[in-house]
């Protein structure tokens, strides 16, 4: 059995996460798959970002939501970690998919924000566009987004996030979508 190594959101440890910069560098460190986060503008234009909110991590303030994509496109989302990472900027999704999807890599694609029928559908033609399909799990926290990602295609991966006990109602959910992951917090596990 072959060990994945599943970057998440990139070598966020020593880039700034969910960036070109990060990404690279978790592939020259070793990783065989990445973990990203998907969010979307106010145009409806999916980006990585993991919060929902860009102040932390940019510099922007408020919701991403709150943004279209050529407001964002410009953000400098590096120089909170170093400034040796000033100008380090937002990827599209289709962006992210030109430079790794037809990479030999796994990839863990994190829905963050609440997405509709056709958002997913647009998500899961990227996904194919780029002949990412076999190499590719959808995960959410919020399994209304796996429901709508089950509703639209009836073959992609999905997973389910916790942040609780792995349970007889989590079994019966994720079974209930054709679901073949559950990710629980670690400390959770025993």
């Amino acid at each position: 059995m072959e060990c994945v190594v599943l970057a998440h959101r990139g070598a966020s440890a020593y880039a700034p996460e969910n960036t070109l910069a990060s990404f690279y560098k978790a592939i020259e460190l070793g990783a065989n798959g990445i973990e990203t986060d998907l969010q979307k503008t106010r145009d409806g234009v999916i980006i990585l970002f993991h919060d929902s909110v860009l102040d932390k991590k940019s510099d922007k303030k408020g919701a991403v939501a709150d943004y279209t994509w050529a407001e964002l496109r410009e953000a400098d989302v590096g120089s909170w970690f170093s400034p040796q990472y000033k100008g380090e900027r937002l990827l599209t999704f289709e962006q992210f998919l030109t430079f790794f999807g037809r990479r030999d890599l796994l990839f863990d694609f994190e829905l963050k924000s609440r997405f509709i029928e056709s958002e997913v559908r647009e998500i899961i033609r990227l996904i194919d566009e780029y002949d990412a399909r076999k190499k590719t799990t959808i995960t959410s926290f919020a399994f209304g987004n796996l429901k709508t990602t089950r509703d639209v295609d009836r073959n992609i991966r999905i997973g389910y996030i916790l942040n609780r006990k792995i349970d007889n109602d989590v079994i019966r959910q994720i079974e209930s979508i054709d679901g073949r992951q559950v990710c629980p917090r670690a400390e959770l596990i025993t």
